[in-house]
């Protein structure tokens, strides 16, 4: 009976504790768990969500209160997952919406609060963390009334039940009182109090919107998405009904639903619940199961557009094929279009312009590795929803084995009304005051628009509209402009004229004039040039970025480069070597970094830093003849 279920999915910024209430959730009703999970962050299973501490990927889990079963749906808080949001949401019939006590509602907060808003969900806030000594509870929702009623919320909507929490200890209760609290309880009963049992009828034809794909080894792809009408049988004959239209049909091998964080075998389920189908062949996100004698679909999810845009290439570096353990291009290529079936934010198509990388005018040479040979390709266009979106799955890739290069991202601009516009964002940052003053003249240079200003306990929080183009490497820089004691959020805000701004860099490249071992010696003579991004005893190859010139254009040097000896040495000699530590560069920086005649040499074991054409000569060349 689906009065008896509620699906409900937890929304928030990041860090703000959506993970850590789920935690709490499934140990205090008992769910049994596997021996394997760890005590804390459950639902955050992923290595780069435990690394980074956010949420990338939504997840499903349930847990049953007082005979009624409560599917969860933990959601990424991150605008660049935003694909990932929507279509979970379909999945729920309410929400809780969790704000930090001390922050407020914040950037994402707006964003995933809206998604929540357009798809009609009943909302309930959860003011966590209120045992945080400078927690602000009353400020906290005031805010969150002021969003309300700004997203268009109308009275009913914005009268929200509210229930105060820390997650982090495990209580929750109607009041913001912690002495008078003792478990997670009151959070279990406002669920199954306010939010709706699921709609739909048993006896209507069936459908299942699928929402999540994910495989299993024994019974291969899996189909996961809530039904919204009708009942599905194991065995039973299924129309899986495709986006051009066209009605395959198919018999369910296995049917699963959730219990706790494990999937289990059952014979039937009904309308309201949450499931895992197996036995189709192809599940595409977004299209209709539906009942095989009169299938009906359901309407189609509708994903906002990428405003990010990186041309992905075969490694033809002359380090290539050394590291990796997948690198020809149809690997690459395969790998690619694999994640579609998952990201439905993510756009990638071939590349048909620019040279072919087995071009020998690109290559510079015959001889730059076993992954170039018969390798015939001018890469791939992957589009995203934001930087975060890209480097994510890059980083995901390069865990997986995977050896390849990627270029400069790009904006997508876009055609409205035959004219050409570009994306904009909204830049939300909270620095100390000493720090205002670098950061708005930072933003002003790259055209941004300060709209809101205001002080609070010696903090600054600011508000600007920027282009998403101002926007390229300038996270790098507010970390170092703030010694890394501020947060800056964005979120996208609207299509909009180019207001002209170019991101180019003020300082050239290092760049290694010759093939070798990097030494102390080398770096001792070249370090005063600029910033290092790599130390002594680092292999390198000619063309390779090594570091950041002080000056404008970039400079070759040979950091390789060792000192004459003699049979002849005075005492003392060579003690008082002095290297710096270098600027180690990371994925995200690395991309932040390049410019357009540069590329990101990515493997398993190490991000590098190359020209696109190594040899100097040919560059010289090449630029003289207006070749890019």
């Amino acid at each position: 009976m689906h009065n008896a279920i509620r699906n409900v999915a937890i929304i928030a910024h990041v860090d703000h504790g959506k993970t850590t209430l789920v935690d709490a959730l499934l140990k205090q009703s008992h769910t049994k768990l596997h021996k394997d999970v760890s005590e804390s962050l459950i639902m955050d299973s992923n290595e780069l969500e435990q690394e980074r501490g956010i949420t990338i990927f939504s997840k499903n889990a349930s847990v049953v209160w007082n005979g009624t079963k409560i599917n969860i749906v933990d959601t990424p808080g991150h605008a660049d997952f935003g694909g990932e949001v929507e279509r979970v949401l379909k999945m729920a019939d309410g929400c809780l919406l969790l704000v930090d006590a001390k922050e407020g509602p914040m950037p994402q907060t707006r964003f995933v609060l809206r998604k929540a808003l357009d798809a009609g969900l009943t909302i309930i806030v959860v003011v966590n963390k209120i045992d945080r000594p400078d927690a602000r509870i009353h400020y906290t929702l005031d805010k969150t009334l002021d969003l309300f009623l700004d997203l268009g919320a109308d009275d009913a909507v914005a009268d929200f039940p509210i229930v105060y929490a820390s997650a982090k200890t495990g209580k929750a209760g109607l009041t913001e009182d912690m002495s008078i609290m003792t478990d997670i309880t009151p959070v279990f009963d406002m669920i199954i109090d306010k939010i709706p049992a699921p709609s739909g009828n048993e006896n209507n034809p069936l459908q299942i919107l699928i929402t999540t794909l994910t495989n299993d080894s024994y019974k291969g792809r899996l189909a996961i998405g809530r039904i919204y009408n009708g009942t599905i049988t194991s065995g039973q004959e299924i129309a899986q009904m495709k986006r051009d239209a066209t009605v395959h049909t198919f018999k369910v091998t296995s049917l699963m639903t959730f219990e706790g964080l494990e999937k289990v075998e059952v014979k039937q389920a009904s309308t309201g619940d949450i499931i895992a189908v197996a036995g189709i062949v192809d599940p595409v996100i977004g299209e209709t199961i539906a009942d095989s004698n009169n299938p009906i679909a359901l309407p189609l999810l509708a994903i906002e557009e990428p405003t990010i845009r990186v041309n992905f290439m075969v490694n033809n570096s002359p380090f290539a094929g050394r590291e990796g353990e997948f690198k020809t291009s149809r690997q690459i290529k395969d790998r690619l279009y694999k994640e579609l079936e998952t990201d439905m934010a993510l756009r990638i198509e071939d590349n048909t312009n620019g040279p072919a990388l087995s071009d020998p005018e690109f290559i510079q040479g015959k001889s730059n590795g076993p992954a170039m040979r018969n390798e015939a390709t001018n890469g791939w266009i992957i589009s995203g929803r934001g930087e975060l979106h890209i480097a994510i799955f890059i980083e995901r890739m390069r865990r997986e084995g995977y050896e390849f290069q990627v270029a400069r991202p790009h904006v997508i601009d876009k055609q409205i009304q035959e004219k050409m516009l570009t994306p904009y964002e909204k830049v939300y940052i909270e620095v100390p005051e000493e720090y205002s003053g670098m950061v708005i003249q930072k933003l002003g240079q790259r055209r941004g628009e300060l709209i809101d200003m205001r002080g609070d306990n010696k903090i600054a929080f600011m508000e600007f509209v920027v282009s998403t183009r101002g926007l390229f490497g300038y996270r790098s820089e507010f970390v170092t402009d703030t010694k890394g004691l501020g947060i800056i959020n964005t979120l996208f805000y609207q299509y909009n004229a180019d207001n002209g701004y170019s991101h180019e860099r003020e300082q050239g490249s290092l760049v290694a004039f010759e093939s070798g071992i990097t030494n102390a010696y080398a770096i001792t003579n070249i370090q005063d040039r600029g910033g290092l991004f790599i130390g002594p005893g680092v292999e390198v190859y000619k063309g390779q970025v090594i570091g950041q010139n002080a000056r404008n254009g970039d400079l070759r040097v040979n950091i390789c480069k060792t000192k004459q000896l003699t049979n002849m040495r005075s005492k003392g000699e060579g003690t008082n070597i002095n290297v710096k530590t270098p600027r180690i560069m990371g994925l995200e920086d690395a991309l932040e970094y390049i410019g357009d005649d540069e590329l990101v040499e990515v493997t398993p074991q190490n991000i590098r830093i190359r020209k696109v054409v190594l040899d100097e000569a040919e560059e010289r060349r090449k630029r003289s003849q207006g070749i890019q």
